[in-house]
Protein backbone atom coordinates (compact mmCIF):
# COMPACT_ATOMS: atom_id res chain seq x y z
CA UNK A 1 0.00 0.00 0.00
CA UNK A 2 2.46 2.65 1.04
CA UNK A 3 4.47 1.72 -2.31
CA UNK A 4 1.39 2.21 -4.37
CA UNK A 5 0.79 6.03 -2.38
CA UNK A 6 4.25 6.50 -3.21
CA UNK A 7 3.97 6.06 -6.93
CA UNK A 8 0.74 8.06 -7.12
CA UNK A 9 2.54 11.39 -4.97
CA UNK A 10 5.36 10.82 -7.66
CA UNK A 11 2.79 11.07 -10.56
CA UNK A 12 1.19 13.95 -8.83
CA UNK A 13 4.05 15.53 -8.66
CA UNK A 14 5.23 15.00 -12.69
CA UNK A 15 3.41 18.59 -13.91
CA UNK A 16 5.11 20.71 -11.46
CA UNK A 17 8.20 19.50 -12.70
CA UNK A 18 7.09 19.78 -16.42
CA UNK A 19 5.88 23.27 -15.86
CA UNK A 20 8.71 24.75 -12.82
CA UNK A 21 9.48 27.15 -15.07
CA UNK A 22 5.92 29.31 -14.36
CA UNK A 23 5.42 30.43 -11.30
CA UNK A 24 2.94 28.57 -8.98
CA UNK A 25 1.29 31.78 -7.55
CA UNK A 26 1.55 34.82 -9.86
CA UNK A 27 2.77 37.64 -7.31
CA UNK A 28 0.24 39.86 -6.41
CA UNK A 29 0.06 43.37 -6.92
CA UNK A 30 -0.29 43.50 -2.91
CA UNK A 31 2.99 45.35 -1.02
CA UNK A 32 5.71 42.13 -0.27
CA UNK A 33 5.76 40.62 2.99
CA UNK A 34 8.31 42.25 4.96
CA UNK A 35 10.13 39.07 6.53
CA UNK A 36 12.64 39.11 9.01
CA UNK A 37 13.89 35.47 9.12
CA UNK A 38 15.46 34.42 12.83
CA UNK A 39 17.14 31.06 11.63
CA UNK A 40 19.63 28.76 12.93
CA UNK A 41 20.88 27.36 9.48
CA UNK A 42 23.71 25.14 9.48
CA UNK A 43 22.87 22.20 12.13
CA UNK A 44 19.71 20.66 9.85
CA UNK A 45 19.48 21.00 6.76
CA UNK A 46 15.60 22.37 6.75
CA UNK A 47 16.94 25.63 7.39
CA UNK A 48 18.92 26.18 3.59
CA UNK A 49 15.40 24.88 2.00
CA UNK A 50 13.06 27.61 3.52
CA UNK A 51 15.90 30.47 2.71
CA UNK A 52 16.04 29.10 -0.94
CA UNK A 53 11.86 29.06 -1.16
CA UNK A 54 11.69 32.83 0.38
CA UNK A 55 14.81 34.09 -2.02
CA UNK A 56 12.80 32.65 -4.87
CA UNK A 57 9.70 34.12 -4.15
CA UNK A 58 8.95 38.12 -4.83
CA UNK A 59 6.41 38.36 -2.63
CA UNK A 60 8.82 38.08 -0.03
CA UNK A 61 11.21 41.33 1.72
CA UNK A 62 13.84 39.62 3.43
CA UNK A 63 14.41 43.25 5.87
CA UNK A 64 17.41 40.40 7.39
CA UNK A 65 18.39 37.49 9.06
CA UNK A 66 19.36 37.20 12.47
CA UNK A 67 21.77 34.24 13.33
CA UNK A 68 20.32 31.86 16.12
CA UNK A 69 21.62 29.78 18.57
CA UNK A 70 24.88 27.98 19.18
CA UNK A 71 27.68 29.28 17.26
CA UNK A 72 25.95 32.36 15.79
CA UNK A 73 29.37 34.12 14.35
CA UNK A 74 29.78 31.13 12.08
CA UNK A 75 26.29 30.93 11.05
CA UNK A 76 26.54 34.68 10.16
CA UNK A 77 29.82 33.44 7.57
CA UNK A 78 27.23 30.46 6.36
CA UNK A 79 24.51 32.89 5.35
CA UNK A 80 27.04 35.39 3.87
CA UNK A 81 28.75 32.88 1.63
CA UNK A 82 25.53 31.70 0.46
CA UNK A 83 24.35 35.23 -0.29
CA UNK A 84 26.59 36.41 -2.03
CA UNK A 85 27.34 33.31 -4.42
CA UNK A 86 23.81 33.40 -5.00
CA UNK A 87 23.38 37.23 -5.86
CA UNK A 88 21.71 38.22 -2.72
CA UNK A 89 24.51 39.97 -0.97
CA UNK A 90 22.29 43.13 -0.16
CA UNK A 91 20.50 41.58 2.52
CA UNK A 92 21.63 42.72 6.31
CA UNK A 93 22.47 39.77 8.68
CA UNK A 94 23.42 40.02 11.67
CA UNK A 95 24.73 37.93 15.00
CA UNK A 96 22.34 36.55 17.72
CA UNK A 97 22.81 35.50 21.24
CA UNK A 98 25.81 32.41 21.40
CA UNK A 99 24.71 29.87 23.67
CA UNK A 100 25.66 26.05 23.71
CA UNK A 101 24.73 23.68 21.51
CA UNK A 102 24.68 19.74 21.69
CA UNK A 103 23.43 19.50 17.99
CA UNK A 104 26.29 19.04 15.49
CA UNK A 105 27.40 22.03 13.21
CA UNK A 106 27.29 20.13 10.19
CA UNK A 107 27.59 22.43 7.44
CA UNK A 108 30.50 24.01 9.40
CA UNK A 109 32.69 23.51 6.61
CA UNK A 110 30.74 25.53 4.05
CA UNK A 111 30.80 28.12 6.59
CA UNK A 112 34.47 28.35 7.01
CA UNK A 113 35.73 27.89 3.32
CA UNK A 114 33.56 31.70 3.18
CA UNK A 115 35.71 34.67 3.61
CA UNK A 116 36.34 35.67 6.92
CA UNK A 117 33.79 38.67 7.83
CA UNK A 118 35.16 42.27 7.04
CA UNK A 119 33.48 44.46 10.21
CA UNK A 120 32.05 43.42 13.11
CA UNK A 121 28.20 42.31 12.69
CA UNK A 122 25.23 43.55 13.54
CA UNK A 123 23.53 42.66 17.00
CA UNK A 124 20.62 41.03 15.88
CA UNK A 125 18.63 41.89 18.99
CA UNK A 126 18.78 45.74 18.14
CA UNK A 127 18.23 44.89 14.17
CA UNK A 128 15.43 43.19 15.33
CA UNK A 129 13.82 46.17 17.66
CA UNK A 130 15.25 48.77 14.93
CA UNK A 131 12.95 47.21 11.91
CA UNK A 132 10.30 46.88 13.95
CA UNK A 133 10.14 50.18 15.11
CA UNK A 134 10.89 51.19 12.03
CA UNK A 135 7.87 49.84 9.93
CA UNK A 136 5.26 48.99 12.77
CA UNK A 137 2.51 46.57 12.23
CA UNK A 138 4.59 45.67 8.70
CA UNK A 139 7.29 43.33 10.24
CA UNK A 140 6.89 39.34 10.12
CA UNK A 141 9.46 37.27 11.96
CA UNK A 142 9.56 33.93 10.81
CA UNK A 143 11.25 31.98 13.32
CA UNK A 144 12.96 28.71 12.48
CA UNK A 145 15.17 27.95 15.35
CA UNK A 146 15.22 27.99 19.63
CA UNK A 147 13.18 31.50 20.57
CA UNK A 148 16.15 32.44 22.31
CA UNK A 149 16.92 36.16 20.15
CA UNK A 150 12.66 36.93 20.40
CA UNK A 151 13.15 36.20 24.17
CA UNK A 152 16.11 38.70 24.32
CA UNK A 153 13.84 41.21 22.02
CA UNK A 154 10.66 41.21 24.14
CA UNK A 155 13.09 41.32 27.66
CA UNK A 156 14.70 44.70 26.35
CA UNK A 157 11.64 46.35 24.86
CA UNK A 158 8.80 44.43 24.71
CA UNK A 159 6.70 47.60 23.86
CA UNK A 160 8.86 47.99 20.41
CA UNK A 161 8.52 43.86 20.06
CA UNK A 162 4.58 44.34 20.30
CA UNK A 163 4.48 46.47 17.51
CA UNK A 164 5.49 43.19 15.22
CA UNK A 165 2.93 42.47 12.36
CA UNK A 166 3.07 38.72 13.46
CA UNK A 167 5.65 35.79 14.67
CA UNK A 168 5.58 33.10 12.14
CA UNK A 169 6.92 29.54 13.51
CA UNK A 170 8.09 26.41 13.62
CA UNK A 171 8.33 24.55 16.65
CA UNK A 172 5.76 22.46 19.44
CA UNK A 173 4.16 19.47 19.26
CA UNK A 174 0.35 19.97 19.97
CA UNK A 175 -1.51 16.81 19.01
CA UNK A 176 1.30 14.53 17.08
CA UNK A 177 5.30 13.83 18.31
CA UNK A 178 7.58 13.12 16.47
CA UNK A 179 8.00 9.65 14.21
CA UNK A 180 10.14 8.59 11.24
CA UNK A 181 7.38 8.12 8.86
CA UNK A 182 3.98 9.07 8.14
CA UNK A 183 2.68 4.88 7.85
CA UNK A 184 3.70 4.14 11.52
CA UNK A 185 1.22 5.15 14.13
CA UNK A 186 1.16 9.30 15.43
CA UNK A 187 2.59 9.26 18.66
CA UNK A 188 1.67 11.28 21.47
CA UNK A 189 2.69 15.61 22.00
CA UNK A 190 6.84 15.04 22.48
CA UNK A 191 8.88 17.94 23.74
CA UNK A 192 9.74 19.72 20.22
CA UNK A 193 13.84 20.70 19.90
CA UNK A 194 13.02 24.59 18.78
CA UNK A 195 11.16 25.28 22.25
CA UNK A 196 12.59 22.76 24.46
CA UNK A 197 16.13 24.34 23.51
CA UNK A 198 14.98 28.07 25.62
CA UNK A 199 11.90 27.33 27.05
CA UNK A 200 12.07 30.93 28.94
CA UNK A 201 12.21 32.18 25.35
CA UNK A 202 8.95 30.45 24.38
CA UNK A 203 7.02 31.31 27.39
CA UNK A 204 8.28 34.91 26.59
CA UNK A 205 6.87 34.79 22.98
CA UNK A 206 3.40 32.81 23.93
CA UNK A 207 3.08 35.34 26.89
CA UNK A 208 3.81 38.48 24.84
CA UNK A 209 0.23 39.12 23.08
CA UNK A 210 1.84 39.40 19.71
CA UNK A 211 -0.20 37.16 16.85
CA UNK A 212 1.38 33.94 16.43
CA UNK A 213 0.99 31.59 13.76
CA UNK A 214 2.60 28.36 14.73
CA UNK A 215 3.77 25.21 12.35
CA UNK A 216 4.52 22.40 15.53
CA UNK A 217 5.47 19.09 14.86
CA UNK A 218 1.72 17.82 13.87
CA UNK A 219 2.20 19.44 10.02
CA UNK A 220 5.78 20.31 9.48
CA UNK A 221 7.33 16.52 9.19
CA UNK A 222 7.12 16.53 5.37
CA UNK A 223 10.07 14.47 3.75
CA UNK A 224 11.57 15.48 0.86
CA UNK A 225 11.92 12.02 -1.48
CA UNK A 226 14.46 11.36 -3.62
CA UNK A 227 12.07 12.29 -6.84
CA UNK A 228 12.16 16.01 -5.39
CA UNK A 229 15.92 15.71 -4.10
CA UNK A 230 17.18 14.49 -7.52
CA UNK A 231 15.36 17.36 -9.70
CA UNK A 232 16.52 20.38 -7.24
CA UNK A 233 20.10 19.21 -7.24
CA UNK A 234 20.46 18.54 -10.76
CA UNK A 235 18.79 22.02 -11.92
CA UNK A 236 21.76 23.93 -11.56
CA UNK A 237 21.23 27.07 -10.57
CA UNK A 238 23.79 28.83 -8.17
CA UNK A 239 20.90 28.79 -5.58
CA UNK A 240 20.42 24.71 -6.03
CA UNK A 241 23.75 24.29 -6.31
CA UNK A 242 24.37 25.58 -3.32
CA UNK A 243 22.10 23.94 -1.03
CA UNK A 244 22.92 20.61 -2.90
CA UNK A 245 26.54 21.37 -1.23
CA UNK A 246 25.00 21.71 2.17
CA UNK A 247 22.66 18.80 2.11
CA UNK A 248 25.92 16.82 1.11
CA UNK A 249 27.77 18.14 4.27
CA UNK A 250 24.56 17.69 6.49
CA UNK A 251 24.35 13.72 5.64
CA UNK A 252 28.70 13.63 6.00
CA UNK A 253 28.27 14.70 9.22
CA UNK A 254 28.21 12.37 12.35
CA UNK A 255 24.12 12.04 13.00
CA UNK A 256 23.12 8.69 13.42
CA UNK A 257 19.84 9.77 14.45
CA UNK A 258 18.77 10.88 10.81
CA UNK A 259 18.73 9.70 7.08
CA UNK A 260 19.52 11.07 4.01
CA UNK A 261 15.64 11.65 3.81
CA UNK A 262 15.30 15.47 5.14
CA UNK A 263 11.88 16.91 6.86
CA UNK A 264 10.92 20.00 5.60
CA UNK A 265 10.22 21.35 9.10
CA UNK A 266 11.40 25.29 8.61
CA UNK A 267 9.60 25.03 5.01
CA UNK A 268 6.12 24.77 6.05
CA UNK A 269 6.33 28.31 7.63
CA UNK A 270 7.75 29.38 4.78
CA UNK A 271 5.48 28.39 2.32
CA UNK A 272 2.72 29.48 4.68
CA UNK A 273 3.51 33.49 4.20
CA UNK A 274 3.37 32.56 0.43
CA UNK A 275 0.15 30.60 0.65
CA UNK A 276 -1.53 29.91 3.77
CA UNK A 277 -3.93 27.17 2.08
CA UNK A 278 -1.08 25.11 2.13
CA UNK A 279 -1.35 24.81 5.91
CA UNK A 280 -4.25 25.96 7.30
CA UNK A 281 -4.75 26.93 10.97
CA UNK A 282 -6.66 26.34 14.25
CA UNK A 283 -6.87 29.25 17.14
CA UNK A 284 -5.99 27.94 20.28
CA UNK A 285 -4.68 28.82 23.33
CA UNK A 286 -1.16 26.79 23.54
CA UNK A 287 0.60 26.82 27.18
CA UNK A 288 4.48 26.26 27.00
CA UNK A 289 5.19 24.38 30.56
CA UNK A 290 8.61 24.30 31.91
CA UNK A 291 9.61 20.92 31.02
CA UNK A 292 9.47 22.22 27.02
CA UNK A 293 6.06 20.84 26.31
CA UNK A 294 3.48 23.10 24.10
CA UNK A 295 0.51 22.13 25.51
CA UNK A 296 -3.65 22.88 24.08
CA UNK A 297 -5.18 24.67 27.31
CA UNK A 298 -9.12 25.94 27.65
CA UNK A 299 -9.26 30.02 27.23
CA UNK A 300 -8.32 32.91 25.03
CA UNK A 301 -6.33 31.75 21.79
CA UNK A 302 -2.77 32.74 22.02
CA UNK A 303 -1.82 31.61 18.36
CA UNK A 304 -3.24 30.01 14.88
CA UNK A 305 -1.97 26.65 14.85
CA UNK A 306 -0.98 24.60 11.60
CA UNK A 307 -2.34 20.92 13.04
CA UNK A 308 -2.33 19.32 9.27
CA UNK A 309 -0.74 20.62 6.00
CA UNK A 310 -1.96 19.92 2.78
CA UNK A 311 0.92 18.49 1.05
CA UNK A 312 -0.03 18.19 -2.49
CA UNK A 313 -0.14 21.99 -2.23
CA UNK A 314 2.79 22.74 -0.01
CA UNK A 315 4.94 20.43 -2.48
CA UNK A 316 3.54 22.45 -5.51
CA UNK A 317 4.89 25.52 -4.45
CA UNK A 318 7.93 24.48 -3.21
CA UNK A 319 9.21 22.39 -6.02
CA UNK A 320 7.86 25.00 -8.72
CA UNK A 321 9.42 28.33 -6.85
CA UNK A 322 12.90 25.75 -6.39
CA UNK A 323 12.90 24.94 -10.03
CA UNK A 324 11.95 28.40 -11.90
Amino acid sequence: MSSCLSLLRRAALLPFLLCAALPAHAASAAPAHKVIVDMDIGDDIDDAFALALLLQSPEIEIVGITTDWGDTALRVRLLERLLRETGHAGIPVAQGITTSNPTPFTQARYAQRGLPPSRPPQDAIDFMLREIKRQPGQVTILALGPLTNIGAAIARDPAAFGKVKQVVMMGGSVRAGYRKSQYVPVRPADREYNIASDVKGAQSLFGSGVPIVMMPLDSTQIRLDEVERNAIFGHGSPLTDAVALLYHQWIDAYQPWSSNMPSLFDVVPATWLLDPASCPTTPLRVQVTDDGLTREVAGQPNAQVCLAADQPRFFQLFMQRLLK
